[in-house]
């Protein structure tokens, strides 16, 4: 179908809702990948809603961020079709994922990935980790998510950083709550979290950064913030972590490193007023101004 015969359908369902000639995935410096996904989640299940709600909420951001003086869509923003996790669980999920963001990350695509479950980070992070020698992540996070294993898997969301840490080292931030298991982890592996105590979280932010490697892989779980203001979440913690200590970081992180992928995950909207998807796409929309690659 060519853009004559499409006159009365509705639009495609880009994240941001660009202009068309924005959103071409040849051109597009940014590609938009959502994945509805959910299976291991143990209480507030929901997150396979989240890539949804958090692109058509998207549809109501201002394209300009006055923050950075700029439009930011046009970098070029791709959203391609939710992708359709394995049935198997989620160690094929995210197999499925890797094999994904890999062809993308070859293609030079900067990836924004939206869940889901904090499990897809895995398969992200062990694409760019081959891409990028020298990686780092930047977890921005209520949980350690340090477990080995958890009710029976080892790819649990309550696992993830557990194996992404097979993969790179890890910069944990807003940290709230974790068991004994992940206490006793940290200690004996020389961990130094950011806890969520330790605020304001943004005046650390050159200690945060420096503990950084140059290239940076961002994931954010909506639970770092705080259930006054992110409610819609699966496992929410007290105590958490305001816009503007988020932004301040990321953007300190943005000056100082390259960031070269990430994702928002743990979305549940049927858990809190539509404010929180919104929030959500303005979080990802500030990522990508952050990114080097604007003119």
């Amino acid at each position: 179908m060519n853009a004559e015969s499409l006159e009365g359908f509705y639009p495609p369902r880009n994240f941001a809702f660009p202009p068309p000639q924005y959103t071409d995935f040849e051109t597009s410096k940014v590609v938009v990948l959502p994945i509805p996904y959910d299976s291991t989640t143990d209480w507030r299940s929901g997150s396979r809603d989240g890539p949804k709600a958090i692109i058509d909420a998207s549809h109501y951001l201002e394209l300009y961020d006055h923050e950075l003086d700029r439009e930011i869509h046009r970098v070029g923003i791709h959203t391609l079709p939710e992708l359709q996790p394995s049935m198997k669980g989620p160690e094929e999920t995210a197999e499925r994922v890797y094999k994904v963001a890999s062809d993308l990350i070859q293609k030079g695509k900067f990836v924004v990935m939206l869940g889901g479950e904090h499990s897809l980070t895995v398969g992200m992070v062990r694409a760019f980790r081959e891409r990028f020698d020298g990686l780092s992540v930047l977890q921005l996070d209520a949980h350690a998510d340090l477990r080995d294993e958890y009710e029976g898997s080892r790819y649990s969301h309550a696992c993830v950083m557990r194996r992404v840490l097979e993969h790179c080292p890890i910069v944990q931030v807003g940290i709230r709550s974790l068991s004994q298991e992940e206490h006793r982890f940290i200690t004996e592996n020389d961990l130094h979290p950011f806890f969520a105590q330790d605020t304001p979280l943004d005046s650390l932010d050159e200690k945060i950064v420096s503990a950084l490697s140059d290239d940076v892989y961002v994931t954010i779980d909506l639970d770092v913030l705080d259930p006054s203001i992110m409610s819609a979440v699966g496992t929410p913690e007290p105590g958490g972590m305001g816009w503007h200590e988020i932004v301040k970081i990321l953007r300190r992180v943005a000056e100082q490193r390259r960031i070269v992928g990430c994702d928002v995950v743990e979305l549940c909207p049927r858990e809190g007023p539509s404010s929180c998807a919104f929030l959500a796409a303005k979080l990802a929309y500030k990522l990508i101004g952050f990114l080097p690659l604007l003119p």
